[in-house]
């Protein structure tokens, strides 16, 4: 094989990947088996070393009784002292199961044996000299006539104390491994059941775990995850995920940016402790969605959604999304305003030509001071709305809007005045100005159409002042007023009394952009028996207070 066939091989090993199942099987396999060696060994080692010890304690244990028998102690002293040791030696050690019951003299003369033909002999083992010399009692191994042994070694003392002899009591190692043997190749017969079993259980683990990632391979869950982090993060709308105890899961960084926190790193942290009065909570407590809801966040407004999180029917956090709608709404506005100043262009012209043509006509009839008188007069008229506006109203919104409908209602023929005592200097923020130009125009266009059914003289006054902590408007007219049965219904959206279609916006939209404002609209009857509309509005340090804790 040349290289230029190899090279394909080897791309093709290089980016060839053990799929996940496997991995994990083989892994999962590698460590119980792993496990279950060491297990064994472990116990194989522990269990020989106990049962030695266990024996070599018998075997001594065994041989202290043997030598405290008076009968053993005083055969020493008799003429053949192993006609009398040799059968009680015999007996204990066919009761007690021990390889061996030896009883020697301090010489290591046998005076008994499991072979009676070795009973006189010399003890084996050279083990016997901590006993008789030093009168100790001990454990031994070493090898004697009947083989490697565990020997209980005991000194037999005589009533004056000396040493006369020793008894020597064994177990046969051969013995003692056969019996470990066969515990140890039970437990191993166990470790290789558990490693079958944990094979089973290593395949099972593995498809379930596969099958709980949607069949997915660790790369690609990997990609999925830079995948959705950047999808996440591009999202122009704010989104901030939390668990169902409140903590944040997922926030982007326009969510971030709206947080108006330090941290880098909000994930893990209870939505409650960066955001007060946070109503997500009572999407986790209710477990229903909130839709389609506005918020002001530092004087831009939002809609925001916030929607439960279920996972197998089980409520599990809250997403909540934020979508600017300022912008969209500012251009809107915009365009209200030209419509607005379109149509009070459109009425001071009809309202002009009118009076030009009043005043042509009084030219042609040569009525020349009749004309000029007229001409002072509307334009004296004109002058002191605007230089009443000027003085008394801060706010240029507001006064163009006072203008214009002040121009309107006297097209229509509708008296207009507004209360010499009024006055608005307060610095309005963009938002109270808004709002003040849309509750206002809808306020007096519904006058209007009140006042149009009166068949008395047709009048609209208007009061406002900025005294004390709030902003107050007052538009009463002369029209027939509201009846009590309507009373609670009018500020519900799509109720009217009125004729044709698109009607019953107006006061629910004021009823909403107060509410807004944190401001208040209540209705009354006017001395004339109309309707009075009283709005009120904080001034700037208090709303902005109250909107600066809006919930996210």
């Amino acid at each position: 094989m040349n290289m230029n066939e190899k090279l394909p091989l080897l791309n093709t090993l290089t980016g060839l990947r053990i799929p996940l199942v496997t991995k994990m099987i083989v892994l999962i396999c590698a460590l119980i088996i792993l496990m279950l060696l060491v297990l064994g060994i472990y116990s194989n080692g522990k269990y020989s070393e106990t049962v030695s010890e266990q024996i070599g304690i018998r075997a001594l244990s065994v041989a202290q009784s043997v030598s405290e028998i008076p009968e053993i102690r005083e055969a020493f002293f008799t003429e053949n002292p192993s006609e009398i040791i040799q059968p009680i030696a015999e007996s204990i050690r066919v009761k007690t199961g021990s390889e061996f019951i030896v009883v020697g003299n301090t010489e290591g003369v046998r005076y008994s044996h499991p072979l009676e033909e070795r009973i006189g002999e010399t003890m084996v083992g050279d083990d016997n000299d901590r006993a008789l010399l030093e009168g100790e009692s001990y454990i031994s191994e070493a090898e004697g006539s009947l083989g490697p042994s565990i020997r209980g070694k005991v000194p037999v003392f005589s009533e004056e104390g000396t040493v006369i002899g020793v008894v020597s009591v064994g177990f046969l190692l051969d013995d003692i491994e056969m019996t470990i043997g066969t515990y140890v190749s039970e437990l191993w017969y166990w470790i290789l059941f558990s490693i079958l079993i944990g094979i089973i259980g290593a395949v099972l683990i593995s498809f379930h775990v596969k099958k709980s990632i949607l069949g997915l391979e660790p790369n690609e869950i990997g990609q999925l995850f830079e995948e959705r982090e950047a999808i996440f993060q591009s999202i122009h709308e704010g989104i901030i995920a939390v668990d169902k105890e409140g903590r944040i899961t997922m926030c982007n960084q326009n969510a971030l940016e709206l947080l108006h926190t330090e941290e880098k790193n909000v994930k893990g942290k209870y939505l409650r402790d960066l955001v007060t009065n946070t109503k997500i909570m009572d999407v986790l407590e209710t477990g229903e969605g909130q839709y389609n809801q506005e918020l002001w966040v530092n004087n831009e407004r939002f809609i925001v959604n916030r929607v439960p999180i279920y996972y197998d029917n089980k409520l599990i956090g809250a997403v909540s999304t934020l979508r600017n709608r300022t912008e969209i709404e500012r251009l809107a506005e915009e365009l209200s305003k030209v419509k607005q100043y379109s149509e009070a262009l459109r009425v001071q012209t009809h309202e002009f030509s009118n009076k030009l043509n009043t005043i042509s006509g009084l030219l042609q009839l040569d009525r020349t001071e009749e004309a000029v008188e007229f001409i002072n007069k509307e334009s004296k008229k004109q002058q002191e709305w605007i230089h009443f506006l000027i003085n008394s109203v801060k706010d240029s919104y507001v006064s163009a809007v006072l203008l214009g409908k002040l121009n309107r209602a006297h097209e229509l023929g509708i008296k207009m005045t507004i209360h010499s005592d009024s006055e608005l200097l307060t610095p309005l923020t963009e938002r109270q100005r808004e709002g003040l130009v849309t509750v206002l125009g809808n306020l007096l266009e519904n006058a209007y159409d009140a006042v149009r059914e009166s068949e008395n003289d047709r009048h609209i006054s208007i009061f406002f002042t900025d005294i004390g902590h709030e902003i107050l408007f007052e538009i009463e007219d002369n029209g027939p007023g509201i009846t009590d049965e309507i009373a609670d219904r009018i500020f519900q959206k799509g109720f009217t009394t009125k004729q044709g279609s698109h009607r019953g916006f107006g006061l629910a939209l004021v009823q909403q952009v107060l509410q807004e404002l944190n401001g208040s609209l209540t209705l009354e009857t006017s001395e004339s028996g109309g309707s009075c509309f009283i709005v009120t509005v904080p001034k700037t340090g208090e709303e902005e207070e109250t909107h600066g804790g809006q919930a996210i």
